[in-house]
């Protein structure tokens, strides 16, 4: 596969870490630094939302006259339904709320088994760090994921967004094109990238599976013996070898937002993804980094969306 050394592989890790790890800066035009905000709807209206946070501190928030809202589909704010679960995108200090997102879920893995006719129940294998998942797909979701999911059959990759519904995953929207491939026949990395460039590109996604408001990454290329998964070190991107705690400098191409992001988990699911994502460009194969729900809002991504063009610096 052409990837460097052990010796190698610590040259570039110590050149891909950044120095501290914290929320992304001002963007380089219009100096305004995003925040994330979690938390349970308490009350709500047109121009104010109260939450209480996982800490359980009752925040007053405004909402912006612009803002947007999401729960399944485009919502007005204020008919987001009282106890949902929000993660918000906020400005000034993140006191003014500019985008919802109501109950959001990502439902990623590899296809199990699928029963129904009309609503379909789906079983995914999600990795050996997240276990099997059992989602629900409504029919009037089915046709729009099953057109990006032609192989909609068991061993095929599945990444869909949807909301938490009384316990259950709705899967609602397709979130990438499904790979062509089965899960376990990922190709291999090109000989010529052997994750020797300064700069890596790809997609970067996000995952529910973090902690409430944790800041920080899953990175498929990670050594083994560090992650005790056989899954680790897979991906066709060309990534170096990196370990749990190392900082990855990450910019999204499309925000121009940057921030140093620590690795706290295995990305051994995202290393099976060889697919592109076309938000403001279409980014190289292999998704490079998979980030919790904060890190990627305060890097200027949408959770419907799905992905963002990224780029990690190797020094």
């Amino acid at each position: 596969m052409g990837y460097p050394s052990v010796e190698h592989r610590r040259v570039l890790a110590a050149a891909a870490l950044g120095r501290e790890p914290g929320v992304p800066g001002p963007h380089p035009e219009n100096g305004e630094p995003l925040r994330a905000i979690t938390g349970e709807i308490l009350d709500i209206s047109p121009h104010l939302i109260i939450i209480e946070t996982p800490g359980g501190t009752e925040e007053r928030l405004v909402i912006a006259p612009w803002a947007t809202a999401w729960h399944g589909s485009d919502v007005a704010p204020a008919d987001l339904p009282v106890g949902s679960m929000v993660i918000m995108r906020g400005l000034r200090a993140g006191r003014v709320v500019e985008k919802i997102w109501a109950d959001a879920t990502r439902i990623t893995g590899t296809i199990l088994s699928i029963q129904g006719r009309k609503d379909l129940t789906v079983e995914l294998d999600c990795g050996p760090h997240r276990g099997h998942r059992t989602i629900l797909i409504p029919y009037r979701a089915s046709g729009r994921l099953q057109v990006r999911h032609p192989k909609f059959e068991p061993g095929y990759l599945f990444d869909a967004i949807g909301i938490r519904r009384d316990g259950a995953g709705l899967a609602l929207l397709p979130a990438t094109s499904q790979p062509p491939y089965p899960a376990r026949a990922v190709p291999a990395a090109p000989s010529a990238y052997a994750g020797t460039q300064s700069r890596v590109s790809g997609p970067a996604t996000w995952s529910d599976t973090f902690d409430e408001e944790e800041r920080g990454a899953a990175y498929p290329m990670l050594e083994r013996s560090d992650t005790g998964c056989s899954e680790a070190g897979i991906s066709c991107a060309g990534l170096p070898y990196l370990s749990i705690g190392s900082l990855l400098q990450i910019t999204n191409l499309c925000s121009k937002r940057s921030a140093n992001v620590p690795v706290v988990a295995c990305g051994c699911v995202a290393g099976h993804f060889c697919d592109r994502c076309v938000e403001c460009d279409t980014s190289p194969r292999g998704r490079i980094a998979e980030l919790s729900p904060f890190a990627y809002v305060e890097l200027g991504g949408d959770l419907v969306k799905g992905c963002f063009n990224a780029q990690i610096g190797l020094g």
